[in-house]
């Protein structure tokens, strides 16, 4: 991060941060606002910065589709002359605003807005702690990570750096002697459904695997199925 936003301030250019799963990693506790330690972002080494968040992912606020794109300050005060030239807009922030956003996006609800704000004020305060709400995620993927492994499976990207990699809202999988899209394929035979590595732009052979839509009740069944695909495919299939 530190070095991605020295290399920004050097060649003023403007990173774009996804950080959709905020607070999400499970192995640190992000949940107190105000107090160490902090979501890790590039914001903290440069001011040319645009940052994403999902309240469907921190949130668990799906249905209304409502998302954030925070600009730094600095970055949303400072003008351009090219900006002015094609959208009559000099700054940065008032181009994205009134000459993009207003144009290109349909929008999302008053209503939702407004739900958005109430949470993202009581997370700032304290008074609401979203991490709790959405370590079940984190709980959900130890244990379907486990169920994959003792079938023949192995874990893709196995660590974070140095560290062993967080359980959170998705994992990845790989199985010997398939590709990603040969794994997606056969699975489907099993009521298995994930997406192939090479559609998230991972040059690695293997599929992301997503928690959020299985319940704690289709455990047992997902075990069974992954059995049988082991007996099927593995080693000794």
């Amino acid at each position: 991060m530190q070095i991605i936003g020295e290399l920004a301030n050097k060649y003023d250019v403007i990173v774009m941060e996804d950080l959709a799963y905020f607070g999400m990693d499970f192995r640190q506790d992000f949940s107190k606002p105000g107090v160490p330690p902090y979501q890790p972002t590039v914001a903290k080494y440069t001011d040319n910065y645009i940052l994403f968040i999902s309240s469907s992912k921190i949130f668990s606020y799906a249905g209304q589709r409502c998302g954030l794109m925070i600009i730094s300050n600095q970055l949303f005060k400072r003008e351009y002359a090219d900006l002015q030239k094609r959208f009559e807009s000099p700054t940065f922030g008032s181009t994205i605003v009134l000459r993009l956003l207003y144009s290109i996006s349909s929008g999302t609800s008053h209503s939702a807005q407004w739900a958005l704000a109430a949470m993202l004020e009581a997370a700032n305060k304290g008074q609401f702690n979203f991490v709790e709400d959405v370590k079940a995620y984190g709980e959900k993927a130890k244990i379907m990570k486990k169920l994959f492994t003792e079938n023949g499976f192995e874990i893709v990207y196995k660590t974070d750096m140095d560290e062993p990699i967080a359980d959170g809202f998705y994992f990845t999988l790989g199985f010997p002697g398939m590709t990603g899209n040969q794994l997606v394929e056969n699975l489907l035979y099993y009521g298995i459904s994930a997406i192939a590595l090479d559609n998230t732009g991972s040059d690695e052979e293997g599929i992301r695997a997503c928690v959020s839509f299985v319940q704690p009740t289709q455990f047992n069944e997902l075990e069974q199925r992954l059995k049988f695909f082991n007996a099927e495919y593995g080693a000794n299939g």
